[in-house]
């Protein structure tokens, strides 16, 4: 699997992951908690292993080039 997600892409996934977390666990007795740290998990994901299937599919590389 070719990385897609690298640079500011992957910072403002980390950051929003943090913000989705906290908002999702604040309010986690809500439905929509629940959903914010679910799509919080996912966003985290995607920052950590630097994929994105979003992106693969959007043809979208932030990684920079290769060489």
């Amino acid at each position: 699997m070719d990385r897609n997600v690298g640079g500011f892409d992957r910072l403002g996934r980390l950051v929003l992951a943090a913000i989705l977390l906290v908002v999702g666990y604040r309010n986690r007795d809500r439905t929509l908690g629940t959903l914010a740290f679910i799509a919080g998990s996912d966003v985290l994901a995607t920052a950590i292993i630097q994929r994105c299937p979003a992106n693969a599919v959007l043809g979208i590389d932030t990684c920079g080039t290769r060489e």
